[in-house]
């Protein structure tokens, strides 16, 4: 049965410093629908966040943002779309993520959404970069994402979304991503168990 012990522990990341960032916005509506599913959310904001290799590990940022990837159950990253594709803000957080830190892998199993927003027709070269990010880093990307077009026109001056197709889609996308969350949480160890890794702990309690 699936584990209903505490709400599904959400992370988001947005790709843009700007005052009024769209990504960010979207992010929080994002936020704010699936708080009112029942999810716990956190964002990590990439404002002095060190270039990757910059800085030693132990830099204040780089650890809150892995001890808060650690903490969540699912993520959600959302970058504007900048020269046909994510930005270096968004990219260079899930840098700092690595794959595996002692023991542990901070996004191993985890699941994710991914959104854009577009200054000018609708794209989709970000979300699918985000994709192809997703896998490397081990996680289980759901099926459904988010693609707003013209964002500056999508959203009111308080930062909250306008009634359309595009809020409709990430309602969609948010209650996906709490289903596939409380789904997977359970099962994640029996899903991440590869035969590469049994055999190479088993030669290494041999010798």
């Amino acid at each position: 049965m699936t584990s209903f012990d505490h709400p599904p522990r959400i992370l988001f990341l947005y790709g843009s410093l700007r005052e009024r960032s769209y990504s960010r916005l979207l992010a929080e509506e994002a936020a704010r629908i699936i708080s009112d599913l029942g999810a716990e959310v956190k964002f990590f904001h990439p404002r002095d966040l060190p270039l990757r290799g910059q800085v030693n590990e132990s830099h204040p940022k780089v650890q809150e943002l892995r001890e808060l990837s650690q903490w969540s159950e699912g993520q959600v990253w959302s970058s504007p779309e900048m020269h046909g594709n994510v930005t270096g803000i968004l990219k260079n957080q899930i840098d700092w993520i690595p794959l595996k830190m002692g023991s542990v892998r901070p996004t191993q199993g985890k699941t994710l959404a991914v959104m854009q927003v577009s200054g000018g027709s609708q794209s989709f070269n970000a979300v699918n970069t985000l994709r192809i990010l997703g896998r490397w880093m081990r996680m289980f990307t759901i099926p459904n994402q988010s693609s707003v077009a013209k964002a500056y026109q999508e959203f009111h001056e308080d930062g909250m979304m306008k009634d359309s197709a595009y809020r409709d889609r990430v309602v969609d996308v948010m209650e996906e991503l709490y289903k596939f969350t409380l789904l997977l949480r359970d099962q994640i160890d029996y899903l991440t168990d590869r035969h590469s890794e049994r055999k190479a702990q088993e030669q290494n309690n041999n010798n």
